[in-house]
């Protein structure tokens, strides 16, 4: 059974089409990475499918009602703000809000989803640390950690590893990479194609509003589709690590 499945998602502004016609279906297993330049419609997109913004076609998910959906998917945008001086467990938690009865305190399992998120983004030791004193990077690793913690099917999340240092960024992914090998799905917006191809095993690529290809990375960062889409040429090759994606050069 499909996590969201999207028929002929449009929306517009201004007259334009910053998504237009996008259709696809995310499975169980499955660790998407969606790529294209700045503008192509990726953050549109995935706030479109969760119905964030008005928009016409089909969303599974925007079809659902509001507490079902929370419980479905999880969802980290890109602003990064942390508005209360509360501790990391505290904020953390609140991803278990969907999860939990109305007024109720946090269960043996609550907690036990908790603990399991902030071990798998290392925040173990910062869990008493009041939350706005750290640092961006630290504060994006608990906002993960708070998506996590929610512990649905499917995760969402724009640009997660944005701002991390490079260690951060190949956990992270590797966290995503494992929730997909457990069953359950990801989609995750990055701009840096060599995390998307060593850790992804499927890449929606995305330009001018339009989905202009979706399969697994090695054919998604094809010499033709970098060189259109991106406007550079790039390596892409296979070792005992895995693929290696590097950019290499403009060439417009």
């Amino acid at each position: 059974m499909s996590l969201l499945s999207l028929d002929r998602l449009t929306v517009r502004r201004g007259g334009r089409a910053a998504v237009d016609g996008v259709s696809l279906t995310v499975n169980p297993g499955e660790c998407i990475g969606l790529i294209g330049p700045n503008g192509a419609g990726k953050t549109t997109l995935m706030r479109a499918a969760l119905g964030l913004l008005p928009a016409t076609g089909h969303s599974s998910l925007a079809a659902m009602p509001r507490a079902a959906r929370a419980r479905t998917a999880a969802w980290m945008p890109q602003s990064r703000d942390i508005a209360w001086p509360v501790t990391v467990e505290t904020v953390v938690a609140l991803g278990r809000l969907p999860q939990m009865p109305r007024h109720g305190r946090l269960r043996p399992a609550d907690r036990a989803a908790v603990e399991a998120a902030l071990a798998r983004m290392e925040l173990t030791g910062l869990r008493d640390r009041i939350a706005t004193r750290l640092s961006g990077g630290e504060q994006a690793r608990v906002l993960i950690a708070r998506a996590l913690a929610q512990d649905t099917p499917l995760l969402m999340a724009d640009e997660p590893i944005a701002g991390l240092d490079p260690a951060h960024q190949i956990a992270t992914m590797q966290v995503f990479a494992g929730l997909a090998r457990e069953g359950r799905a990801v989609i995750v917006s990055l701009h840096d194609l060599g995390l998307a191809a060593r850790h992804c095993s499927r890449l929606l690529l995305m330009q001018d509003g339009r989905l202009v290809a979706d399969a697994p990375p090695d054919r998604v960062l094809a010499p033709a589709n970098v060189e259109k889409v991106f406007g550079i040429t790039a390596f892409y090759g296979s070792t005992p690590q895995g693929p290696v994606f590097q950019p290499i050069e403009v060439v417009r």
